[in-house]
Formats: C-alpha cells, sequence, structure tokens
C-alpha cells in the first residue's frame, strides 16, 4: 500500500515571501503618527515573525517608547488596516520559490502554510501574489487560537491539509519554526535569507538551504518520499 503523500509546511513571512518592506512600511507609518522617527529596513527586517503586535512593540521599543494594553491595542489595529491595504505594494516571493513548488507538487507532496500572521491577512497577501491556490491549507495565529511555537498549530495545520504528522516537514526561517517542530516531532529545514535575531544555523534545524532551488533536494535528504517501514 502507498504511503500518504508528504506534506511540506512552510512558514510565511520570510521564508515563502519577502514581506519585510511592506511590513516594516506599515511599521513606519505607525511610528509617524505617534511622532516617532522611522525605523531602517535593515536594522528592523529582523524584528519580524511573532507577529503584527510584537513587531509594534519592538518598533516602539527601539525607538524607547513603552504603551500601554489599551493603547498597543489601538496601534495594532492601525498598522493592521494600514498593512492590510498596502499588503503587497513591495513584497514578492523569495527568488526561486514557485519552481520548487512545482518539483514539490509534481513529486505527490501537499503543500500547507503554518504562519503567525493572521490567516485573513495570510490568504489576503497570498491572493495577490497569485499563490494561495498551490496549498492545502493556509493557517495563521488566529485559525486554532496558537501561535507558534506551539507545537499544536502546526499539527493542526498539517491536519487541516490533509497529512499525516509522521510524514511532514517544517520550512521556516526563525526560532518559532524551529519550536513548533521540535515539539511536534517533525523535522525542520532552515531558511538563512529570512528574518531572525538569532542566525538560524545556531538553532540546528535538521537541513539548512541558502536558496529556494536547494528546498527539493533538502526535502529528499530527509527520507520524506521513503515510505514508512
Amino acid at each position: 500500500m502507498s504511503a500518504t503523500p508528504p506534506t511540506i509546511v512552510f512558514d510565511l513571512d520570510g521564508t515563502l515571501v519577502d514581506t519585510a518592506p511592506d511590513l516594516i512600511n506599515a511599521l513606519n507609518h505607525v511610528l509617524a503618527r505617534e511622532g516617532l522617527s522611522p525605523l531602517p529596513l535593515a536594522s528592523a527586517r529582523n524584528m519580524i515573525g511573532a507577529g503584527a503586535r510584537k513587531l509594534l512593540e519592538r518598533g516602539l521599543e527601539a525607538e524607547g517608547r513603552l504603551v500601554p494594553p489599551e493603547e498597543m491595542n489601538r496601534l495594532a489595529a492601525d498598522f493592521i488596516a494600514y498593512y492590510g491595504d498596502h499588503i503587497a505594494v513591495e513584497s514578492r516571493p523569495f527568488a526561486g520559490l514557485e519552481d520548487a513548488l512545482d518539483t514539490l507538487a509534481a513529486r505527490g507532496c501537499r503543500l500547507a502554510v503554518c504562519t503567525n500572521k493572521l490567516e485573513w491577512l495570510s490568504n489576503r497577501l497570498l491572493d495577490e501574489l497569485g499563490l494561495s491556490t498551490r496549498f492545502a491549507a493556509i493557517c495563521g495565529a488566529d485559525t486554532f487560537g496558537v501561535a507558534k511555537p506551539d507545537p499544536a498549530i502546526l499539527r493542526q495545520t498539517i491536519l487541516k491539509a490533509g497529512g499525516e504528522i509522521a510524514r511532514a516537514v517544517m520550512v521556516g526561517d526563525a526560532g518559532t519554526d524551529v519550536g513548533a517542530a521540535r515539539r511536534a516531532g517533525v523535522p525542520v529545514i532552515g531558511c538563512t535569507f529570512g528574518y531572525t535575531d538569532v542566525p538560524i544555523a545556531e538553532l540546528n534545524p535538521d537541513s539548512l538551504i541558502h536558496h529556494m532551488k536547494d528546498l527539493p533536494a533538502a526535502v529528499e535528504a530527509l527520507g520524506t518520499f521513503r515510505h514508512p517501514t
């Protein structure tokens, strides 16, 4: 009997898509409204990865501003409204992504997205970039009420995509991805071109890639295509 097709689960920001320009533009929009200076993309990009609220907190802290929860709620709503309207102005898939997805799909893989971005924002971004139909499931921090590194979001994403946890691989760029994968018992491929304040190599993923063209070979090297014994 043939094995269940492998499920390859991707982080979104910094893994599938280079979203930093639009995210930091939205952050700087909020900072400007608060009378604060904009942050340069080069230094702010590594603040991305734990959701909009955390990005805002990090951006405000970089400007020496701490805000109470009720004010943060207002700023987060402003950020999401602006970002939702400007979600794909400069955001683009990383080089080699679509060819890698084509190769994995041709080999029978299911593809899914597991991100700490809100689900509707994730769908809007992938729709705008013409990528959403490639994925059997697109799950965000609000889909199941938990966010990475909680393993529940990864496990539930795999199941929603119709896959099996024992036949899955996580692909991500940061500690939240490695943490979720480790806790879920899923091997993880780290992308060195993403957003992280700790180099992904130091987080000891099972494999590292420096370009999306290397992903299919990395997936195969993990034994994902072997049938269970």
